[in-house]
């Protein structure tokens, strides 16, 4: 999957508790499987817009539900917003 942060700023907590924060005007691709497994956070006052280019084969689900990667709350996300 492709994203492009239209408007706003997403935080993500990835799988290995790495934290990514994604302003406006920025791309990202989040790679397909289990070990990609992330939280999104929207820690701004201003809604998070995305434009999403998904490449997936047919059958396979857009998204699966799965537990936060752990370690992965919001109070992480807010540590590395600043």
């Amino acid at each position: 999957m492709e994203a492009v942060v239209l408007a706003g700023t997403l935080t993500r907590v990835l799988h290995d508790r790495t934290v990514q924060v994604h302003p406006a005007g920025s791309a990202f691709v989040e790679p397909p499987g289990l070990r990609h497994i992330h939280l999104g956070h929207n820690l701004g006052t201003e809604p998070v817009v995305l434009h999403v280019t998904a490449a997936r084969p047919d059958g396979i689900p857009f998204s699966t539900t799965t537990p936060a990667p752990p370690g992965a709350t919001p109070a992480v996300c807010r540590e590395h917003a600043r």
